[in-house]
């Protein structure tokens, strides 16, 4: 029985409601359930931590048809912790290029170093030394300690918040400390402590598969009859989130340089989005400002002045969403006769050779859109 400090008591009577019900009844319907409908994935059919390990770390913040070829492209190059360790930070992200949050793949590389150089390749076995790695939070310590280890400790991603919200009809907002506290505490009393592994993958699966965000497949979820928003006829309101992300709006010009079959690119440094990905000079502003703005800018740095040689045109406006960005994006395609004057930061390369850098989604998409690779 778990005593949770809360202003009421609505919490701690769901949970003695459950409680009365049989909790190994619950857990074997879902179970059944999973062997029956389960997705055929690749790292499921391991218990190697480098394998899950490296499948979690791709799949966080991505849906599975879209994490699925990444992941058997890294599997295949870097079949182990060693390989992965041995291979260049530039070349690691180039293979994530598209996938977004790029922290996760400088992560991951740091890992893959400790654990090849300071382990000598041996993967930690428990949760607690798991967690200690750099880029592995509390989700994804769990779910290699139990897939890996059998360790008896709940996974509770988005997925898992969605089921346990919707099957005890809970209004805390899972995205606040308290909430956090609450569904750790209820994920862990749910748990099937003899087949931990097998029911933290049928929680997430649940949640992929039928509990879906909108429109959940109620008709076909096996614990349908215990579930308290459903019996409510509330799915669509559970989990409760607090709205308190501010997005920030940034303003980017981009400039395509043309000059002796020569474009110019600089390497992102750390502090910002895109950390180390290659990508186009730009100017940035705090609102949408017009060409001539943009002109006396760029007369003032030395990187263009028009003549009737030297020309510059708008290619393409956009918009790219982040998690806590708009970013509105201008991409210039400047003709110049001679290479303006710039930082050593910058490097002068054919365009045909912007296929061998990592670059963000949004210069991808310039580039694609534009013929320009």
């Amino acid at each position: 029985m778990y005593i949770l400090e809360r202003k009421n008591d609505a919490f701690f009577i769901k949970i003695i409601h459950f409680s009365c019900k049989s909790f190994i009844m619950l857990q074997n319907i879902l179970l059944n359930w999973y062997l029956k409908n389960k997705r055929n994935l690749p790292w499921r059919n391991t218990t190697n931590p480098y394998i899950i390990w490296l499948s979690e770390v791709i799949l966080q913040q991505t849906r599975v048809p879209q994490g699925l070829p990444y992941f058997q492209v890294f599997i295949k190059k870097y079949p182990t912790v060693k390989k992965l360790a041995e291979a260049s930070n530039d070349e690691i992200m180039k293979l994530w290029q598209g996938l977004g949050y790029y922290s996760r793949a400088r992560n991951m590389h740091t890992t893959a170093i400790l654990i090849h150089t300071q382990f000598k390749g041996i993967f930690p076995d428990n949760y607690t030394a798991i967690l200690k790695l750099k880029g592995i939070g509390t989700y994804t310590a769990a779910a290699i300690a139990s897939f890996a280890f059998n360790e008896p400790i709940a996974v509770l991603d988005g997925n898992v918040f969605r089921v346990l919200a919707r099957l005890y009809a809970i209004d805390e907002p899972i995205n606040s400390t308290s909430g956090k506290k609450l569904f750790t505490v209820l994920a862990q009393t749910f748990l099937n402590v003899n087949e931990p592994a097998l029911h933290n993958q049928a929680m997430m699966e649940l949640g992929a598969l039928v509990c879906k965000p909108q429109k959940p497949l109620c008709n076909e979820c096996p614990l349908v009859n215990n579930c308290l928003a459903f019996l409510q006829g509330k799915q669509q309101f559970f989990p409760v989130k607090v709205k308190n992300v501010k997005v920030r709006n940034r303003y980017f010009s981009y400039f395509y340089f043309l000059v002796h079959k020569q474009t110019c690119i600089y390497q992102r440094k750390a502090g910002d989005i895109w950390q180390n990905l290659f990508d186009l000079p730009l100017l940035e502003w705090d609102q949408q400002v017009d060409n001539e703005i943009i002109l006396n800018e760029l007369k003032n740095k030395n990187w263009f002045s028009p003549t009737k040689k030297q020309s510059l045109y708008l290619a393409m406006q956009t918009k790219h969403i982040l998690t806590h960005q708009r970013i509105f994006a201008n991409f210039y395609i400047v003709k110049l006769i001679n290479k303006p004057q710039m930082g050593k930061e910058f490097i002068w390369i054919n365009p045909t050779e912007l296929k061998k850098y990592a670059i963000p989604r949004l210069l991808d998409k310039f580039l694609k859109e534009q013929k320009l690779i």
